[in-house]
């Protein structure tokens, strides 16, 4: 969002055109669904109605709105546990979606490319309606968002992984509440950090594609400095404690080699299971990681590259997606 001073507040979002999310947020009708963040309404300087975006339950009560009012999921989070955005979070799914209907057969290869998303999407309902994507979410975590949007977007079918079980138990606790989750995903558990697919990826299984949001720190003491970095952003003042509302364990915030060393792991790792998905797919935050993804991706020399990006107001990543599957114009290799 961008403001504008002593006028009106000026948002410029540059969501895919089927998310949910554009423009601002509909804050009274949101506390409709949800009481509890009636609670945590304010009247901001430019006399609109907001929340304090710093206070973490504020945060988490506008999250479970959202949840509520745009996919009927009813939902909650463990203290501590990373809070997303779900309308940033969303994007990816939506982006995904694009990316599977125009590479799924020849068919869609005759497709103009300069239909819009929604167009295409359109275009490609009659004929994938039957066709249920399967989707490995890597680093599932106690929110759950990928899965959430995927299977109330599109009726996907998910996995999500994850190396903390206490992540998985809070992710339980929202399948349990929520009777479309409870039919469309399965949790487990990875045993060994050092594995992206190994031990979570059964024998013969297959699926359309994969997404990962990876660690973005190397390290507990970089997350801080990051986390320090956005308040000052957002604040337009220097600070040095750290946010609750930026919240996060070591799982979802950083591990060794950072957003770069995950990345190239997983790169690595994918060749061998090159015939389990047709995609593999992960968000990238950082422009510069991009050099050393695709120094990797050469080594391992998938059929076919793409970069998808994203922006959403002043925040730009993008997607990263690679097949040893498909070709150029929808052609699958085999």
């Amino acid at each position: 969002m961008k403001h504008k001073k002593g006028k009106s507040q000026t948002v410029k979002l540059n969501f895919h055109p089927n998310n949910k999310h554009q423009g601002r947020y509909d804050l009274i009708a949101l506390g409709k669904v949800c009481p509890e963040l009636s609670s945590y309404l304010i009247t901001n300087s430019f006399g609109n109605k907001s929340i304090n975006f710093f206070n973490p339950l504020a945060v988490k009560a506008l999250n479970k709105a959202l949840l509520k009012k745009y996919y009927d999921i009813n939902w909650d989070l463990a203290e501590g546990y990373l809070c997303p955005p779900v309308p940033g979070r969303s994007d990816y799914v939506h982006n995904l979606a694009d990316l599977l209907v125009a590479y799924e057969g020849d068919e869609y290869s005759k497709l103009s490319p300069k239909q819009s998303a929604i167009e295409l999407k359109n275009s490609c309902d009659a004929q994938s309606k039957n066709k249920v994507k399967r989707c490995l979410d890597i680093g599932v975590g106690a929110n759950c968002i990928y899965p959430i949007v995927g299977v109330s977007e599109y009726g996907w079918s998910f996995v999500g992984t994850d190396i903390d079980p206490d992540s998985l138990a809070s992710a339980n606790q929202i399948i349990a509440k929520n009777p479309s989750l409870a039919d469309n995903l399965e949790l487990r558990l990875q045993r060994c950090s050092e594995d992206v697919f190994k031990g979570v990826i059964k024998k013969g299984e297959k699926f359309d594609c994969t997404m990962c949001n990876p660690p973005f720190h190397s390290s507990k003491e970089d997350a801080d400095k990051g986390t320090v970095r956005k308040i000052k952003n957002l604040k337009g003042e220097k600070s040095t404690s750290i946010s609750l509302n930026f919240g996060g364990t070591s799982n979802e915030l950083w591990c060794q080699g950072g957003e770069v060393g995950f990345v190239n792991t997983m790169i690595t790792q994918s060749a061998q299971y090159a015939n389990a998905s047709i995609w593999f797919t992960t968000l990238i935050s950082k422009e510069s990681s991009l050099k050393h993804a695709y120094r990797t991706l050469k080594e391992v020399n998938p059929t076919l590259i793409k970069l998808i990006p994203m922006s959403q107001g002043q925040k730009q990543s993008r997607i990263l997606a690679w097949s040893f599957q498909v070709k150029e114009k929808g052609k699958r290799t085999q």
